[in-house]
């Protein structure tokens, strides 16, 4: 009997990284950041906490955070349509709260 070729190592991490991840919102929000906001917005701002939907950005700076705010319904509705329907209230944008690299 031949045993079957070694599978490859990306193939079994992907699938044991989706059996550990966090379930929360919080970390479905951080899985698809950077997909739905491009990397320069990502770059900027970085999802921190959530709580009872309201999802808080840590922005490097204010003048990122104010400009954030003004694209906050356009970032929830792209947020919900990877997400789904409504999983995301409301998004809410800080200067100062990033944490370091």
């Amino acid at each position: 009997m031949r045993r079957p070729a070694p599978r490859p190592l990306g193939v079994a991490l992907e699938r044991m990284v989706g059996e550990v991840a966090p379930a929360g919102l919080l970390a479905r929000v951080q899985a698809v950041w950077g997909d739905v906001a491009g990397s320069v917005l990502a770059e900027e701002a970085e999802p921190v906490s959530e709580r009872d939907g309201v999802v808080s950005f840590a922005c490097r700076s204010s003048v990122w955070a104010h400009e954030l705010e003004l694209m906050a319904i356009d970032l929830r509705d792209r947020l919900n349509a990877r997400l789904g329907a409504n999983s995301v209230r409301e998004l809410r944008f800080s200067a100062g709260m990033r944490r370091p690299l």
